[in-house]
């Protein structure tokens, strides 16, 4: 095995989103970085179809492409979704804003395209290399040694840098190393549903054939669609459907079948969407995985970071903002400690566990309220009255969506808030007849009463 020292950089695994943003921050401190990863470069190869989940990129995202200066540079590629475009199977569509403001929307913007941004970025630095693919194969923990494979000559080596920052995704090798190390808890829950991507073409004159600025939603109970937009007129379309069961992925085998199910439940997507029994039985099923585990780190030596360390599903559209903000927290740290490393990382350890633990459990109720909810009418009484509230006490209400994906409040205390006003609401809604029957002065001190007691 050939050894490679070079004690004063800083390894990073992975150059998916969040490692190819962080070795940003550390460059612009100064640091010298090496990326490793995985998978070929996919500026300069194809990029695989079906696997993407268009992000959705907001506040907290923003702010940590905001610190490295590339935040004005991105909202230049994505298109701004303002609220949800709900498609019953009968009956018109409604829409539901997700703010009040011009600049509460969500961006949406492809992976691809973002991590191509974030890796040219990286190397304009003069500080960041990146070596693709690489597969970090194991560490040893005492040393901290990082073991890789030459993926394409099958050379094995070995790393021993400064420190190390393990991005290397839900399913990191790094993380698996630790399980072995010693006192390490982890726990990893699939969901029932998995997903299938298929795609919205643009129209023959390169126009949006469904309204730009919204996340459409196909809302039926157990299931749903989503599509959002893409800069080119194209909308990339998801659905998120069981495995198993009376209706799943299992009962789809064929494109009759596909065809059948599509006509049925989304008969106003279906002369949309481009190659739909082809493409649904070609596209790759992808999983949904919560992984939820503790410590991130050992010593200075090693960082668990990004989903390696808090993987969740995407139904807040939090998981890369989540990982993003993971930076700013990070490079916070460093600010204050420079590079002693055990006390950046057990610090940022500290202010992130609670609350990457937060965000998995909002994104998971999410899913219901998206697949069951937006449809109801108590629920759209609901948002009207969390509307009216915000409107009737700026500054002092926020819902819990709002605080989640439009500011900075920890996702922890969110989380606790929304989950008063949503106790508080559904109780009142259930009781009357319209929204203009609630006395939202009696509300909102009902809900502040509640959470001064909490």
């Amino acid at each position: 095995m050939t050894q490679q020292t070079d004690s004063n950089k800083i390894v990073i695994v992975g150059a998916g989103l969040a490692g190819s943003l962080m070795s940003i921050h550390l460059a612009k401190k100064g640091f010298e970085v090496e990326v490793y990863e995985k998978r070929p470069d996919m500026r300069v190869g194809k990029i695989r179809a079906g696997k993407s989940i268009n992000l959705a990129l907001s506040t907290r995202g923003l702010h940590a492409l905001k610190i490295v200066g590339l935040d004005e540079f991105i909202l230049k590629k994505v298109i701004p979704m303002k609220g949800r475009m709900i498609h019953p199977i009968e009956g018109d569509t409604t829409f539901q804003p997700y703010g009040l403001e011009k600049w509460q929307v969500i961006n949406s913007i492809s992976r691809a395209q973002l991590n191509t941004v974030l890796m040219d970025a990286a190397e304009r630095t003069d500080k960041v290399k990146l070596f693709f693919k690489q597969k970090c194969t194991g560490m040893n923990f005492k040393n901290g040694e990082i073991y890789f494979i030459d993926m394409e000559s099958g050379r094995k080596y070995k790393r021993n840098p400064e420190t190390i920052i393990a991005a290397d995704g839900a399913n990191s090798s790094v993380r698996m190393s630790l399980l072995k190390s010693g006192r390490f808890n982890y726990s990893q829950a699939y969901l029932e549903h998995g997903y299938k991507e298929l795609e919205i073409p643009a129209g023959e004159d390169g126009g949006f054939r469904l309204e730009k600025n919204a996340l459409h939603i196909w809302p039926r109970k157990s299931f749903m669609m989503i599509a959002l937009p893409n800069a080119d007129g194209s909308f990339t379309c998801t659905l998120f459907f069981p495995f198993e069961g009376e209706i799943g992925f299992a009962q789809l085998g064929s494109g009759e079948a596909v065809r059948n199910f599509y006509e049925e439940q989304f008969p106003d997507a279906v002369p949309l969407i481009s190659n739909l029994e082809n493409d649904f039985v070609k596209n790759p099923t992808g999983n949904l995985i919560t992984v939820k585990c503790f410590p991130w780190r050992i010593g200075g030596k090693i960082l668990l970071f990004g989903d390696s360390a808090h993987a969740i599903v995407p139904f807040y559209g939090q998981g890369m903002n989540c990982a993003f903000e993971d930076c700013t927290y990070l490079s916070a740290c460093i600010d204050k400690y420079g590079d002693d490393w055990e006390n950046v990382y057990s610090e940022f350890e500290k202010m992130r566990k609670q609350d990457a633990d937060a965000v998995a459990d909002l994104a998971l109720e999410n899913f219901i309220e998206m697949r069951d909810s937006v449809a109801d009418p108590k629920f759209l009484m609901k948002k009207k009255a969390e509307i009216l509230l915000e409107e009737k006490f700026p500054g002092k209400f926020q819902s819990k969506y709002a605080m989640v994906t439009f500011s900075d409040i920890p996702y922890s205390t969110a989380m606790e808030k929304g989950r008063i006003q949503d106790e508080v609401l559904i109780d009142l809604c259930r009781k009357v007849e319209t929204v203009d029957e609630l006395n939202l002065d009696e509300v909102f001190q009902l809900i502040s009463k509640r959470s001064q007691r909490r």
